[in-house]
């Protein structure tokens, strides 16, 4: 058997396994919120909440751009959903064979409104965090990760995702200033500076942008993020 007829078979079987113990450890340390269900769900439920909001799109602003450099409006709610739901299933410890392709989904192919996939998405993860997801590892796509790791992952990816979504359509964001502090702490973590990349493409962060010393929360994460809050649809 070849090298590369292994790495397939491998590979093959990982796909398969519904042992975590199986994949990689990837090891992100959660911010010590996250080791409690109760202000886990009170930090990332009302983002959920809000999110929904902003994932119902007017038809005539789909095309348009957005502060996630590589992404239309369209292709950027496609990226929240698919991988929104791709988080709730890891969280619910779904079975890695009958998880969707969060890079597959396209939000014109659901019979469901973009607001309620965002919202049964939430209802999973809340369910998961009051069954105890936070004392278990859950799978990503090729690794696997500490619960609260997870959780606060979602976090900061939403919060961020969210903020893109609502200026490049005209909207108010406006999470709070614990649940924007709580995924800064997660992000400035883990992201290293192999994480990201000069434009921001490819799902990588882009270079960090400087805020100002008396910034909030929520300007302090975009910038980190690689993203610059004054952005606008005008540029």
């Amino acid at each position: 058997m070849t090298e590369t007829n292994t790495e397939t078979n491998t590979e093959t079987n990982r796909e398969k396994s519904t042992d975590p113990a199986e994949f990689p450890y990837f090891p992100a340390v959660a911010p010590p919120v996250f080791s409690d269900a109760a202000p886990t769900r009170a930090l990332i439920l009302p983002v959920l909440d809000a999110l929904a909001e902003v994932v119902e799109v007017p038809q005539d602003a789909l095309d348009g751009p957005t502060p996630c450099a590589s992404y239309t409006v369209r292709q950027l709610r496609d990226h929240v959903l698919g991988w929104l739901q791709f988080f709730a299933a890891a969280l619910a410890d779904q079975d890695r064979a009958t998880r969707l392709d969060p890079d597959a989904y396209r939000t014109e192919e659901d019979p469901r409104p973009a607001s309620e996939v965002v919202r049964q998405a939430s209802d999973r993860i809340a369910a998961a965090l009051t069954g105890g997801a936070l004392a278990r590892q859950a799978v990503m796509s090729s690794s696997r990760m500490d619960g609260p790791a997870v959780v606060a992952m979602a976090l900061g990816e939403y919060l961020v995702h969210g903020w893109d979504l609502a200026v490049a359509t005209g909207r108010d964001w406006t999470p709070s200033e614990p649940a924007c502090a709580a995924g800064h702490e997660f992000f400035a973590a883990v992201v290293a500076p192999e994480y990201r990349s000069p434009d921001g493409g490819g799902g990588f962060f882009g270079p960090e942008v400087p805020v100002p010393d008396d910034a909030g929360a929520l300007a302090r994460l975009l910038g980190f993020a690689g993203r610059d809050p004054r952005w606008t649809r005008r540029g």
